[in-house]
């Protein structure tokens, strides 16, 4: 799956001014094409292009003896776009064996007339994990490696027809985070293979900017100002002065401007440094309110402009001392979750329209304003997203407790350098982890990647997980713990913090202690222990409210948002330590979060139970039922009688702006099926009143889809969440039957059809992806095995890629 149709692009290039052909010098742009928000395939005047290459790739499965070069008819393959895993996969039950091979892909592209006598350029975003290309017949460099992108520069390769191949190699490798003897089962979360990450062809002048950093400095004080280092790349002496110039833009009104002159005094890389100051009063960057502003860099010759290119960027000041974390000169406290970039079905290989809304969950749904990209670079599209919802990142660099060799050493350290160089401009990222998730102290090493990390980028300071509070061989400027200890009661634990450093835990609650007695590997699974389920909201809890107790510690950000694909200690290799399943759909334990927002954005009712008198809970709830709310008061009615008024539990949570509230709903003589219904008071005034039923007689099939409208690119999808639900639209848990699906249009389904509800807990979700060239509607339809069918519809609109190669 992939999209484009979101509006994230933060990077691109600009249209240059109508210099004739003969006078333009050209070059390959790297660091200014952006990587998922540029693939149109949009021109940008007459000196530079940038095309997708996600459609049309032929995929031919296996290499199976084959070779690079082999002249295999196209018939032989199958049409698919990028992002693309290599095999079919479920929701669980994921084999690593299904993947761990080589497989072969083929794209074959023209280049347009006007591209030609250019600079072209190949770029990657991501394949998981090696990628071995081939164009026409020649062979290019190996690259291994699956979370960052690379490019190969085929000027001298190139023709008007081409015939690309790659090989992606999807074996156990020795690079981040694999290298293990041990193999998948020795890193916590498994990575399928594939094109995951957008593909482009990049067609530049042979003189062009190359990168841009634009570093906001002082930006609390009068004279603020942004350091702009401009690196511009030349394969000729400029025959006409060359000249930089870079403004300062919000909304297309220029606030401040530099110019220099540029001296290249032979063909490689010349980095000029320009300031923009006297910036006025600048609108800072907040989680609140994200102001960004865009930094336009313009290469002129003769004085006329040869190549653009724009940043994004935001003014915030955020800074980690040992009396805590502070944005914008105020002590503020980091409120997250750690995140992987996992999905069902296909692994990593998810449109940017998917990413995005898991940014937009973590913000406006979990109330979250921070997030760790555990334990890997995660994409551009992402971060795009958290630059502009207000969400604070931790970037962090591929690894999983494995140290490998001196060889895979300096991969950790290439990719510390990748990350912080593709990265670097996002406002959102306050912490670089520059050292493998819990790995063990390596002096020599960590000392070169935070060394390498500074060098790029001193404004940011780094960081890793730790398992141990030792400080001994420790060398970032963040000690972040994983706290996974409970307390004597069997409740969450919370370590104070670590003397004189900056301090704050960057894991806790997950699924690894608190009582784990029996289900260990079923801890928090939507289809497991109902109690199991009901204790992790109040986990995070107090893991959040005990934290507090130490005001220099700068947050907690808790593990973790999503259940993701593991083979350590899984269920049918799904982890479910997610407050929310591997479909993003809300557990119990997302009703903490959820409720830690003001009733005046939206008043919040979420018990942390399940309304049912089964077998596991014949009377109901029971005595000490948790209910999570952002309401001053909750009055609870057991059919038509009231049955308590209860008050936050501020006694035990004195730290959290909206405690949990706790309810004695241990219920006898349950034969009648008794509704429940909550009603929450702001004050005198009723906020909210919610409904729940006991009688599964009068249950109906959900679905929703996230998304109305889609582009007919063939590589944009949307999610699509079915449940069953009781007549007030609750979640019924441990809903049975089968789930059948009937589309129509321009569209296909990816994931379970059918698909059973039994294992996932009687929610499920599937994503529908448009095809090529598609416009109209799609009308998907879900069929219960007994509790009815529903429809949604979506319109897709037809692509609006303006160049298409």
């Amino acid at each position: 799956m992939h999209h484009n149709a979101t509006p994230l692009s933060r990077r691109k290039f600009i249209a240059s001014s109508a210099l004739s052909m003969a006078a333009l010098a050209s070059g390959a742009l790297v660091g200014c094409a952006g990587s998922e928000r540029s693939k149109r395939g949009s021109s940008s005047g007459p000196a530079s292009w940038n095309f997708s290459l996600d459609q049309n790739w032929l995929f031919g499965g296996k290499l199976a003896g084959r070779s690079l070069n082999d002249r295999l008819d196209d018939a032989a393959f199958s049409r698919v776009s990028v992002p693309h895993c290599v095999t079919t996969l479920s929701w669980q039950n994921w084999d690593p064996k299904d993947w761990e091979d080589q497989w072969f892909y083929r794209r074959h592209f023209s280049l347009p007339k006007e591209c030609q006598n250019r600079r072209v350029f190949l770029h990657f975003d991501g394949v998981m994990v090696g990628a071995k290309p081939s164009l026409n017949g020649k062979t290019l460099p190996e690259h291994y490696g699956g979370y960052l992108p690379f490019h190969y520069e085929i000027t001298d390769s190139v023709k008007d027809e081409n015939v690309l191949t790659l090989i992606v190699d999807s074996r156990w490798s020795s690079v981040p985070p694999e290298g293990s003897p041990r193999g998948p089962s020795s890193v916590d979360y498994l990575e399928a293979g594939g094109i995951h990450r957008p593909v482009a062809l990049r067609v530049v002048p042979q003189i062009f900017i190359n990168d841009v950093f634009a570093k906001p400095v002082s930006v609390l004080d009068a004279n603020r100002r942004v350091e702009v280092a401009c690196s511009i790349d030349a394969t000729v002496l400029p025959e006409k002065p060359l000249r930089i110039k870079v403004e300062l833009k919000r909304e297309g009104r220029v606030i401040a401007r530099a110019e220099a002159p540029v001296t290249i005094e032979k063909p490689g890389e010349t980095t000029v440094n320009l300031t923009l100051s006297n910036l006025g009063d600048i609108q800072l960057w907040h989680v609140d309110d994200p102001k960004l502003y865009d930094v336009v860099t313009t290469l002129l010759v003769g004085g006329a402009p040869l190549h653009d290119c724009r940043t994004r960027i935001g003014f915030r000041d955020a800074r980690f001392e040992v009396d805590g974390f502070f944005l914008n000169g105020k002590q503020f406290r980091l409120f997250g979750l750690d995140r992987h970039e996992i999905f069902p079905y296909v692994g990593y290989a998810v449109p940017a329209r998917t990413k995005r809304h898991d940014a937009e969950m973590l913000r406006h749904e979990f109330n979250c304003n921070a997030v760790r990209c555990s334990h890997y670079p995660q994409s551009e599209a992402f971060l795009d997203a958290c630059d502009e919802l207000g969400l604070l990142v931790w970037q962090e660099t591929p690894g999983w407790q494995f140290i490998g060799d001196e060889a895979w050493q300096d991969l950790v350290l290439r990719d510390v350098q990748e990350m912080v160089r593709r990265d670097r401009n996002h406002p959102s990222i306050v912490i670089w982890g520059v050292r493998v998730n819990e790995s063990k102290n390596m002096p020599a090493l960590y000392e070169q990647t935070t060394a390498a990390a500074k060098a790029l980028d001193d404004s940011r300071p780094t960081s890793g997980s730790m398992t141990s509070s030792s400080v001994n061989g420790w060398h970032e400027d963040i000690f972040a713990l994983d706290d996974y200890h409970s307390a004597p009661d069997g409740s969450v634990g919370i370590k104070p913090p670590v003397p004189d450093v900056p301090y704050m835990l960057a894991e806790t609650v997950g699924q690894f202690s608190y009582q784990a007695k029996k289900g260990f590997n079923n801890r928090y699974r939507r289809a497991g222990e109902i109690e199991l389920q009901t204790q992790q909201a109040v986990f995070h809890a107090q893991a959040h409210d005990r934290a507090a107790v130490y005001p220099r510690m700068a947050g907690v950000i808790a593990w973790c948002a999503f259940d993701y694909a593991s083979l350590v200690n899984p269920y049918h290799t799904v982890k479910c330590p997610g407050i929310a399943d591997i479909f993003r759909i809300p557990k119990l334990g997302a009703s903490f979060y959820q409720a830690q927002a003001s009733p005046a954005v939206r008043p919040v009712i979420l018990p942390s139970f399940f309304w049912d008198f089964g077998p596991a809970t014949p009377k109901g709830p029971g005595k000490n039922a948790a209910i999570f709310s952002n309401c001053d008061r909750l009055e609870i009615f057991v059919g038509e009688k009231q049955v308590a008024t209860v008050q936050p539990d501020r006694a035990n949570y004195p730290h959290l702006q909206y405690p949990p509230f706790f309810c004695d709903l241990e219920i006898d003589n349950v034969g009648a099926k008794p509704e429940l219904r909550i009603d929450g008071y702001v004050g005198s005034r009723l906020a909210l009143s919610k409904s729940f039923s006991s009688d599964a007689a009068r249950d109906e099939l959900f679905l929703a889809a996230d998304d109305r409208r889609l582009s007919g690119d063939g590589v944009d999808a949307t999610r699509l969440v079915f449940k069953v639900v009781d007549k007030f639209g609750a979640e019924r848990a441990f809903a049975d039957g089968e789930v059948t699906f009937e589309i129509s249009g321009p569209g296909i389904i990816v994931g379970d059809n059918p698909f059973a509800l039994t294992d996932s807990g009687g929610v499920g979700a599937v994503w529908i992806k448009t095809i090529p060239d598609g416009s109209g509607q799609i009308i998907v339809t879900a069929i219960h095995s007994s509790r009815g069918k529903k429809s949604v519809s979506i319109d897709v609109q037809p692509d609006s890629a303006s160049r298409k190669i």
